[in-house]
């Protein structure tokens, strides 16, 4: 023992000290992550729900509504038949008319302020062609309230109620960040009882429901019912991470939140001008599958497959053409083509964006200036080819088209050429070619008329493989071959 050193009677020293030091740590961090790990599961919403609560507001609407009244008529009709001697009579006494009447019809919702001024976000189906629109707050207060605006693609509204006070609101929060199997609450007034709250956790992400383009639903197991719509969806901070607008109607506790990040620049619009401008480019697109991004020399399927660029709109202008992969927009990339809907309509209309596409297995960066989306319109349907008469060593038939099938296909005259047949068992027929298919390319080399494709085949050496880019009824995919002979 050193000069000066005082040891404490029954004090472990040496390795002892080492060792019981260790454990104390040991022991330490492992309650520490007991703890945290718990933290996970919230003991309580109560502070959550006093927080929020204030600012969800149940929505009462009065719509009027036209109906054939058959029961009515239904006590007039003559069992003569059209030979009716009391016609007359009955036309005196109920009047010429169709049994129209008019009712009231009562609808409830949900919906939550965003603001101190008024303004609350709910669903467009919550009030659309209300002509009364009634707001109940926690506190027992009732506002008449008036549309700010709606947006029925994605739908959502905005409304607001005026008065001399300033109202409690909540926080939007950031849907992107939500993980799957975090916690949430939702609130709302599930068959019109007001403030009720449910929690449960996401269930999932991006869920596309078939109700539109703008399709990006969260997942949630909360309980949610009819009167939850239009009610905020919660994360653990208080913040509107999602609007609650849909339940499964063939199942329990499956329900359907619109993402706060989708609803954030749609709101924005609404405010500011009381409809929606999304931003357009107008392309054919379809889904990027693993075999297409081979083809061109992509390691991931991530990025949309553009079918055709529109003659004369953005993309066209920008040098866009169909054949292109779009991986990113802004520098951020594109997952699907969902995303890509969602990127472009939510750009501002006369924007230019940085578009990046893969072309024969090259980058390039296109600058593209967005225009306005017009929903309204639609695009031509392929009508069925013409038949054919050659027949190859593939056992495919093929013809060049002509002006008429370029139109009615949208594309080039020199796009490719169209399979006119396929014979039975052949190996073009097991590898799945079908009558009315358009080759564009084969190993990447374009057909634009018979001899390019003898040319290709001659070149071949037997049972190298064949790779046929196609398009079949406006969608592209890649479909492979042995050359057998």
């Amino acid at each position: 023992m050193l000069a000066g050193e005082k040891r404490i009677a029954g004090s472990p020293s040496g390795p002892l000290a080492v060792f019981f030091l260790a454990g104390f740590f040991a022991l330490f961090f492992s309650v520490f992550a007991m703890h945290s790990h718990a933290l996970l599961r919230p003991d309580s919403f109560t502070i959550l729900a006093e927080k929020a609560g204030g600012a969800v507001v149940n929505i009462r609407t009065e719509k009027t509504a036209q109906s054939q009244d058959r029961v009515f008529r239904h006590f007039f009709e003559s069992p003569f038949g059209e030979n009716d001697p009391f016609e007359e009579f009955f036309r005196r006494f109920q009047g010429d008319n169709n049994h129209q009447r008019e009712f009231r019809r009562q609808s409830l919702g949900s919906g939550f302020l965003i603001s101190e001024d008024g303004y609350i976000v709910t669903n467009n189906h919550v009030i659309e062609g209300a002509d009364k629109i009634r707001v109940r707050l926690k506190d027992g207060e009732e506002y008449d309230a008036r549309i700010v605006g709606r947006d029925p693609k994605t739908d959502l509204a905005l409304i607001r109620i005026e008065a001399d006070r300033k109202f409690p609101y909540i926080s939007m929060g950031d849907s992107g960040a939500l993980r799957v199997g975090e916690w949430v609450m939702a609130i709302g007034s599930p068959f019109g009882l007001e403030q009720t709250v449910t929690a449960g956790i996401v269930s999932a992400k991006g869920r596309v429901l078939g109700s539109g383009p703008y399709d990006d639903f969260i997942q949630t197991d909360a309980s949610i019912n009819p009167g939850n719509s239009g009610g905020p969806l919660l994360n653990l901070d208080g913040e509107v991470v999602g609007i609650n607008t849909a339940i499964a109607a063939s199942g329990q506790g499956i329900g359907f939140a619109i993402p706060v990040n989708l609803a954030k620049g749609i709101i924005a619009q609404l405010k500011a001008s009381g409809s929606v401008t999304r931003g357009w480019m107008g392309v054919e697109i379809q889904p990027l599958d693993p075999t297409m991004a081979s083809y061109h020399g992509m390691k991931e399927a991530k990025g949309v497959f553009v079918v055709r660029a529109i003659e004369g709109d953005p993309a066209h202008r920008a040098g866009i053409r169909g054949g292109d992969i779009i991986t990113h927009i802004n520098g951020q990339q594109v997952e699907d083509t969902k995303d890509l809907i969602l990127k472009v309509a939510a750009a501002r209309v006369g924007e230019t964006i940085e578009v990046t596409v893969v072309r024969s297995g090259k980058e390039k960066k296109l600058g593209v200036t967005v225009a306005r989306r017009d929903d309204a319109g639609e695009l031509k349907k392929e009508s069925a080819p013409e038949p054919a008469v050659t027949e190859d060593a593939l056992g495919l038939s093929l013809r060049v088209l002509d002006e008429n099938m370029a139109e009615r296909m949208g594309v080039d005259r020199d796009a490719g050429l169209l399979v006119a047949g396929v014979a039975e068992g052949s190996a073009a027929d097991r590898a799945g070619l079908r009558r009315g298919d358009l080759i564009m390319e084969i190993n990447h080399k374009k057909m634009d008329s018979l001899k390019s494709y003898e040319a290709v085949l001659k070149r071949l050496k037997k049972k190298e493989r064949l790779q046929f880019l196609i398009q079949r009824r406006g969608q592209f995919l890649v479909i492979s071959m042995d050359r057998e002979g």
